[in-house]
């Protein structure tokens, strides 16, 4: 791959010398004028500050951030003169090999921080810890309703027609087996550019452990919990037999039930404690059932239960994490969830490390249907698709959009996920996330996408369904169409009321396809209006906004984010086809990927995509391997990121390998945490 490339060129033939000393002279010719002459410290980077490759070398943040800059052809700006090929390839090899020399030494990532499980985690949680049939409560972030049980990992193929419901259609669409009289906490809020579980943004307030007390109760209290919901009655709560040891028989249903819901084997001294209280109890005159209630209640309530979290390491590198952390690091990954007990038993048994048996159990995992969760949860949040509930396009100028009190967009919003769920499931080419040759479409978006339509639509077709939804896979033929690009929900979320926004879009391509999000624009920059202002009536959006980056501190985020944005200007704002504006000019897309690969129709801006496949699958690992660990990625990190895409290439760029190297990651089976004794034994109370 490029990046193992880069160190093999700076290894064996270093223009620069093999101690990398002629990195500083290249800053000092080509960087310094914007990077600390006079005053100037663009970005908050001042090179002249740096003494010398070893100083550098001592801050692989500042490293990070300067590979960044030249590998994403990002510097120098397109008005400064520019780096010879030879002299950027090897700049950027020899960078590289810093970093790899800077973090190699240390060993040490980015610690995750304690955290409690977020509100989908608990549901999932709760459900297998008691076996539900139902769901603990309605989470309307679960954007996609599965109907018919469609979803069956084990086949290793999505069905041709499948029948789903989208959350924008209404209370009705959260009508679904659950507890009753249990509701849920508030949603968790989404990072920066990531996802719900990550750990900065999961803490417990007081307040909110007062809920999850609360919680815990109603659940166990909820009229719904009885033996025809709650798979583990017979073996938890039902009353023993009259020939059965009360004491021994509480202790011995409560050790498997705690070693479930704590991921690890329960300490014989807390067993005795929550044994102690059960007969306690009983011996008050509690009937069985309430005190097993009771006692299941509180577990769930237990720092134990809602803490994730790694035990404190001995040193300050990375160590590796012990078979019951790992459990629950795979389980949490890819189901949502606590470890199931095929799971914990390896780990007891030393044996899930190893490499075999935990490629085995990835296997098993992803033929399980509760991989599902995976997919109710990382791909909505990857493409931010729960941008286009709030996209409200003109009624005047696009009336198709809207039909009975619904919006296409709960349509739209499911052809992605869907896709995803099949190249997912079929282990196809995450290449065919970027373009693919079949799509799942609606009779509704047959009908919107128009011109784009893969099919012909039945006479007399009901294209207006708003409870149970149909849709087909279908063959893409035309290339406009396919992958997660450029389907209409993207479109449709990345526009304004009245016209496409082709810096929001350039910015999603840049954050989701390649996970280099542009900074924030300053603050006292105005957004474009929705209409053009007087005398601006016959100018192309190209030409408005290209009055709007004239301002230097503009200039640099605009060369990297409008040619991805401009790229998709044939798409309308609800996805539909154009070549001209309302006032018939021409519109304008072409453009440059990257400085280096042009490109006059959407076909050939895929094509440049795709010629920068190895970028976009290294973009998706880091996307993975966030939402994995629950935490920013750092500079030690980007060299595994390198190891996961170079392996997922060698297969063809197989999706399911791609996850599978995540998981065989080092940073995914080691952690950094010596100073976390603290909270571990706040979590052990």
């Amino acid at each position: 791959m490029r990046r193992i490339l880069l160190i093999t060129i700076s290894l064996s033939s270093s223009l620069f010398g093999k101690d990398q000393e002629s990195i500083l002279p290249v800053f000092r010719e080509s960087c310094v004028r914007c990077h600390g002459e006079n005053g100037k410290v663009k970005g908050k980077l001042n090179l002249l500050e740096i003494a010398s490759v070893a100083e550098l070398k001592k801050d692989p943040e500042r490293l990070q951030k300067i590979i960044e800059a030249i590998d994403f052809q990002e510097m120098p700006p397109e008005d400064e003169p520019q780096l010879k090929a030879g002299v950027r390839t090897q700049l950027l090899a020899d960078l590289e090999m810093l970093r790899h020399e800077s973090v190699s030494g240390t060993k040490a990532y980015a610690a995750t921080p304690i955290r409690r499980m977020n509100r989908f985690q608990y549901n999932n949680a709760v459900t297998d810890l008691f076996d539900l049939n139902c769901v603990v409560f309605t989470l309307p972030e679960r954007m996609l309703r599965e109907h018919k049980d469609y979803f069956q990992p084990q086949t290793r193929r999505m069905p041709s027609t499948v029948y789903v419901g989208s959350r924008p259609l209404g209370k009705s669409q959260l009508i679904e087996d659950r507890l009753d009289g249990v509701a849920a906490f508030p949603q968790d809020l989404r990072a920066e550019h990531g996802f719900d579980n990550q750990a900065d943004h999961l803490s417990l307030s007081p307040l909110l452990m007062e809920a999850f007390l609360t919680l815990g109760q109603s659940i166990t209290q909820s009229p719904d919990f009885t033996a025809k919901s709650v798979g583990i009655w017979k073996t938890f709560f039902e009353v023993p037999s009259k020939n059965q040891d009360t004491k021994s028989e509480v202790r011995l249903r409560l050790e498997p039930f705690l070693n479930k819901a704590f991921r690890k084997p329960v300490e014989a001294k807390l067993l005795d404690r929550y044994t102690g209280h059960v007969l306690r109890q009983l011996d008050a005159g509690v009937v069985f059932e309430d005190a097993m209630k009771s006692i299941a209640a509180a577990a769930i309530a237990s720092p134990r239960f809602l803490y994730l979290y790694d035990k404190s390491a001995s040193s300050e590198a990375a160590e590796t994490i012990d078979d019951f952390e790992l459990a629950s690091r795979l389980s949490f990954f890819l189901w949502g969830s606590l470890p199931d007990e095929t799971l914990l038993g390896l780990a007891a048994k030393g044996e899930l490390h190893k490499t075999a048996v935990l490629e085995a159990q990835f296997e098993r995992m992803m033929k399980d249907r509760k991989l599902k969760r995976f997919c109710d949860s990382f791909p909505s949040q990857w493409l931010q698709l729960e941008r286009i509930i709030s996209s409200i396009p003109d009624k005047d100028k696009f009336p198709d959009f809207y039909f009975s009190k619904y919006r296409a967009s709960m349509h739209m919003m499911l052809e992605p996920l869907l896709l995803f769920e099949a190249i997912l499931i079929e282990n196809k080419p995450v290449t065919q996330l970027v373009d693919s040759d079949f799509t799942y479409r609606s009779l509704l978006l047959e009908r919107n996408y128009e011109e784009l339509a893969l099919g012909k639509l039945p006479n007399n077709a009901n294209v207006n369904e708003v409870t149970r939804l149909e849709f087909k896979r279908t063959p893409v033929t035309d290339r406009r169409s396919g992958g997660v690009i450029t389907n209409a929900a993207v479109m449709t979320m990345t526009s304004g009321p009245d016209r496409t926004k082709p810096i929001t879009r350039g910015a999603w391509i840049a954050s989701v396809i390649f996970n280099n999000p542009p900074k924030p624009p300053p603050a006292d920059v105005p957004p474009l209006n929705e209409k053009p202002a007087a005398g601006e009536e016959n100018l192309t959006l190209r030409e408005r906004l290209s009055m709007h980056r004239e301002r230097a501190d503009c200039r640099g985020c605009h060369e990297q984010i409008d040619p991805l944005g401009f790229a998709l200007e044939n798409y309308d704002p609800v996805g539909r086809w154009r070549t001209q504006y309302e006032n018939d000019r021409d519109v304008d897309m072409q453009g440059t990927l990257f400085r280096k690969h042009p490109f006059n129709s959407v076909i050939d801006f895929k094509d440049a995509i795709l010629a920068e496949k190895d970028r976009f699958t290294r973009a998706l690992a880091g996307h993975l391997l966030t939402f994995a660990l629950a935490r920013e990625l750092g500079p030690a990190d980007q060299i595994a990121l390198d190891h996961i895409a170079q392996a997922t290439a060698k297969d063809s760029y197989k999706f399911q390998t791609l996850i599978k190297q995540v998981v065989l990651s080092e940073p995914f089976q080691t952690k950094t945490t010596p100073k976390l004794a603290e909270a571990s034994g706040a979590a052990k109370r």
